[in-house]
């Protein structure tokens, strides 16, 4: 990737704001003194989401520019100004006064060396006394960078840090889509999955100057984080976990389907089999909800192509799913008939307690693994259509 020098790029300093009248003015000055300090061409771009407390005025005055977002989110406001803005390098944060737009240097800096995304790393930077609650501090913040590392591989070490720096050409490769608190990390989870180069840097953290609460609500925003997290990696979410409970569940009930296993004074034995027979069958719908998530979220431009699905959605997956499908139905049937039989040796009376029942049970799996198979084929199917919008 090209590098530049500060003499030829331009630089756009965006800004979301929603009632921000009491700390808008000072993040503004302080991003101006920076950029006629840094030789910079630039602008200062504020991300309107509907203020009533003359933001926008207090903006304009100052010599900035504001992009009115009506549709309202916190990633909406930030997405929409980013897309109005002329800079080819974005530097974003919040317009609290919670960061420090006077000093944007390290940002600039790995920007110019070619990174396509540059983190700022409050816990390196410094977080002064009271600008953090312990809960995030201590609990949310690490506990999601841990779990962000982990399902993404993302080198950042504070995931959620609100001031960071990207190139234009890689926020339009990155086509984010949420309109909420969860764009924050949908842009580092895209950054990762299109292997974009990542940087990180140190940055402060300070006690925002806004006498009202914040915006944010930790735990319930934690959460949505988190979820988000979760539904952005459908392998961890669904298909390791599902395999992993088939494979377990599957040989237990193997080897309880053919006879009791006792274990020192225990015996498992017809109960425990149907118990592994559910387990089995959730693991497999897991698997395969997996696979119809990771779909849906390539059609929808929240997740990257993936070789695999491109080949499921190239392939004739609905009729070759049917007819796998409707074989496992037709065993399972087979089976059935065969308990159906022996039923009828005792003209179709009483059955002794405990009697037929692994066959039954083998009997069923197989029509309900059928079925899943089938309805999966055809949701598969339909999510393979092609339209107008789909990406190739």
């Amino acid at each position: 990737m090209t590098n530049h020098s500060p003499s030829n790029i331009n630089l756009t300093i965006l800004m979301p704001c929603l009632n921000e009248a009491e700390t808008l003015e000072v993040c503004i000055r302080k991003a101006k003194g920076w950029l006629q300090n840094s030789g910079l061409n630039g602008e200062i771009v504020i991300a309107d989401n509907g203020s009533t407390d003359g933001s926008q005025a207090i903006a304009e005055s100052l010599g900035a520019r504001v992009v009115n977002v009506k549709q309202k989110g916190y990633g909406s406001a930030l997405f929409h100004g980013a897309e109005a803005s002329n800079g080819e390098w974005i530097i974003m944060g919040d317009s609290d006064d919670s960061y420090n737009f006077g000093d944007l240097n390290a940002f600039t800096n790995k920007l110019g060396e070619g990174f396509d995304l540059v983190m700022g790393n409050r816990f390196l930077g410094g977080i002064s006394e009271g600008a953090m609650p312990w809960k995030n501090k201590y609990i949310g913040n690490p506990i999601l960078t841990w779990i962000g590392r982990l399902l993404f591989k993302c080198p950042a070490k504070d995931f959620h840090c609100g001031l960071r720096g990207f190139r234009k050409d890689a926020f339009k490769r990155m086509d984010l889509r949420t309109t909420g608190m969860e764009f924050a990390s949908e842009m580092v989870i895209k950054a990762n999955l299109f292997d974009m180069k990542i940087a990180e840097v140190g940055t402060t953290l300070s006690k925002d100057g806004r006498s009202r609460p914040p915006h944010l609500k930790p735990w319930r925003d934690g959460w949505r984080h988190l979820r988000f997290m979760m539904l952005f990696s459908p392998r961890w979410l669904f298909v390791v976990p599902g395999a992993a409970l088939a494979l377990i569940a599957g040989a237990a009930y193997f080897l309880l389907l053919l006879s009791p296993v006792q274990i020192g004074d225990v015996v498992f034995d017809i109960h425990t089999l149907f118990f592994t027979q559910a387990a089995l069958q959730l693991g497999v719908m897991s698997m395969l909800f997996g696979v119809i998530t990771r779909t849906i979220g390539i059609r929808e431009g929240l997740l990257p192509d993936h070789k695999l699905i491109m080949k499921l959605q190239n392939s004739p997956v609905l009729e070759v799913g049917a007819i796998i499908g409707t074989l496992q139905i037709l065993f399972g049937i087979y089976i059935g008939l065969d308990s159906l039989m022996a039923w009828r040796t005792v003209n179709f009376g009483q059955l002794e307690q405990g009697m037929l029942l692994r066959s039954i049970s083998f009997s069923t799996l197989f029509i309900m693994l059928g079925g899943i198979t089938v309805i999966t084929s055809l949701i598969l199917g339909f999510l393979s259509l092609p339209t107008r919008e789909q990406r190739y």
